[in-house]
Formats: C-alpha cells, structure tokens, sequence
C-alpha cells in the first residue's frame, strides 16, 4: 500500500510538470498570449488573427509533439536496455537513429531529385528500414563480441558512419529542399505540423500499447533468459517484438524531429531512481511521462 501510494505521487508529480510545461510552451514565446485569448482561439471564437496562427500552426503542434516524440523515444531506451541488459544503451548510441536519419535522408534526396514530395507514412517507413538496418548490424556484432562495453563501441561506430553518409550527402546537395534537411539532421522539434501528429500519433500509440502488452514477459526478461524460459516465455519472439518496437519508436522520432540523444539513455534512468524500481508495467507509462517532461523542457 505504501509503495502504491508513492507511485502515485510520483505519476501525480510527472503529470504536473507536464501539464505546466505544454501551458508554458503555449504561452510563452515572442509573441505574448493571454489566457483569455488562448481559450477564445480554441473555443473558435477568434480565428485567422495572428496570434490564432501562431497558436494553431505553431504552438500547440510544436508542444505536442515534442510531448508525443520524446515519451517515444525515452521508452525505446527503457526496452534497447532491457534487450541488452545494459544501463547506457540507447537507439542513438547503438546507431539505430543515425541509420534511420541516413535512410530518410537518402529517400528524400532520389525523390525530390525526381520532383516527388514524401508525405509522413513515407518518412516512418524509410526510418523505420533504417533503424532496423542498423539493428541488424548491432544484433550481428552482438553474436560475436561478448564484451558490453565493445558492443556499445561498436554501436558508437555505426552511428558515426551513418552520420557522416548523410552529411556528405546532404552536404554536397544542389536542391535547396534537400539543403534544408540540415536542420532537421541536426534533431529538432521545429516545423511539426498538424498532419505530422495525426501520422504519428496512431502508430506511437499502438506502439505503446503492444509495449504495455509485454509487461509482464519483460520483468521475467530482466531476472535473465533462462528463469523466463522456465516461467513459459518465449524468448526469440518476445526478442525480436522488443527490436521491432524499440525501431518503430525511434523511427517515429526520427523522422519527424531527426536524430535526438540522450533523451533514450538518461530519462528511463531517471525515472527508476525517481520510482526506486525497474517494474516495467511501472516504468513503461512513466518513462513516457519523463521524456515527454524532458522534451518540453528542452524546447
């Protein structure tokens, strides 16, 4: 009962932060909205002024989104560490977003070289082939090396390279679309739009779920592989749903808001000291709280 009701304090302490965050990222900026005008907007009693621009076109995707994508993100980590048993293993760190950047930035330069624009469902599936390419890799030096801390070195190795491909090919660039994927290598929550959270919202959505789905097979996973073999958990297939979920996630995130560090590796860990447990039906909805807390807070 005690530690159900520290539980809550602190999910009540997250959502509080939060809800403080989305209205400071609302509020604040260059331009000054009031409260009064902020509910007359969206009550729709106040439409195509300035200030109703900003708000809808700006604002409120921006913060959503760096909501939505950064609780991704954070509980990609929780399940990339779980998979490997490893407290600093991340999708940036293992190179899975630099793969799926260098996938996403390859489509767009052959499409906008033959005059094609790519909508979102094309992005995810270009980052989505990328992270899985690139876990590929991971899990094929993962056989052979036994070392944790050269897998990690490797993982380091792979997201060097992927990184330097797309700079060069962004780089050297003639269109001025495909210049701009610059700023978006770079990682940033700028410039998400309305139809960016309609596409990623659904696919992170059942992404997390399925996720809070394997709950229970994953804090068997974490006493090792063979006490979940004995407890009647299947581990190549729970394996390979965590790889695919881990990748979709990233995907989502990197391609609406590029490559992000540090979110995947710091906020799951942060969230079990906060939490004082590693329990993933606990930590799986937390960790999604905390990089979302942590996202807005950096934009």
């Amino acid at each position: 009962m005690k530690q159900n009701r520290r539980y809550a304090l602190d999910y009540l302490l997250l959502l509080l932060l939060l809800a403080v965050l989305l209205l400071l990222g609302i509020f604040a900026g260059s331009v000054a909205l009031e409260p009064e005008r902020v509910l007359a907007i969206l009550l729709g009693r106040e439409q195509g002024t300035p200030q109703a621009q900003i708000l809808l076109r700006s604002r409120l995707p921006r913060v959503l989104g760096s909501a939505i994508l950064g609780g991704a993100l954070s509980v990609a980590g929780f399940l990339l560490q779980t998979f490997f048993a490893n407290p600093i293993a991340g999708p940036f760190v293992l190179g899975i977003s630099s793969g799926a950047k260098l996938v996403v930035a390859l489509v767009t330069i052959a499409a906008l070289s033959r005059g094609i624009v790519l909508g979102s469902v094309a992005w995810i599936v270009a980052a989505f082939v990328g992270s899985m390419i690139s876990m590929g890799f991971v899990l094929l030096i993962a056989g052979r090396v036994k070392s944790r801390s050269m897998l990690i070195i490797c993982g380091v190795m792979i997201g060097y390279i992927c990184s330097a491909i797309t700079d060069f090919a962004v780089n050297f660039a003639d269109d001025s679309n495909i210049v701009n994927l610059h700023n978006w290598s770079m990682g940033s929550f700028s410039g998400l739009s309305w139809g960016n959270l309609r596409t990623m919202t659904p696919v992170i959505a059942v992404a997390m779920l399925c996720t809070l789905l394997l709950a229970k097979p994953m804090a068997a996973y974490q006493l090792g592989e063979s006490y979940a073999a004995n407890v009647g958990v299947r581990i190549k297939p729970f394996r390979v749903a965590l790889i695919l979920l881990s990748g979709l996630l990233s995907a989502c995130v990197t391609a609406f808001a590029g490559p992000i560090s540090f979110v995947g590796i710091a906020v799951p860990q942060l969230v079990k000291g906060l939490f004082h447990t590693a329990k993933p039906l606990v930590i799986l909805p937390a960790s999604f709280l905390g990089g979302a807390v942590f996202c807005l807070l950096c934009d």
